[in-house]
């Protein structure tokens, strides 16, 4: 019995792929991810930038910041206080996720332009 069903699932899932194919074209997979790419823009960009000016205020008063502190700032985190990582973590998750949605959307917006030549 458990043999039949995982045969059935097999041959569901064929089909719906094969099925799913003539439905998704190159087109509608370049759109999806330039809409994923402006997804993650218009939520990374605000949020990652208020992430760096928070941490800016918060350590600038502190301590000197690097020359570059901007280009790897996690490494600063071991400076915060638990209160302070608080503050900043849903800025910095945030500007994360906006981040990796960017990449990704490029990356499907690039495979769906070569998908449709």
């Amino acid at each position: 019995m458990f043999e039949t069903t995982l045969v059935l699932i097999g041959v569901v899932a064929v089909g719906l792929i094969g099925f799913g194919a003539t439905i998704v074209t190159g087109r509608l997979v370049a759109a999806i991810g330039l809409g994923t790419l402006l997804l993650g823009l218009v939520m990374g960009v605000p949020t990652g930038f208020w992430y760096h000016v928070i941490l800016y205020r918060t350590l600038a008063a502190r301590m000197p910041l690097p020359r570059k502190w901007w280009v790897s700032p996690a490494d600063l985190h071991r400076h915060l206080t638990d209160a302070e990582r608080r503050r900043i973590k849903p800025w910095y998750r945030i500007g994360g996720v906006g981040f990796v949605l960017s990449v990704v959307g490029g990356l499907a917006a690039i495979g769906g332009l070569l998908l449709g030549r």
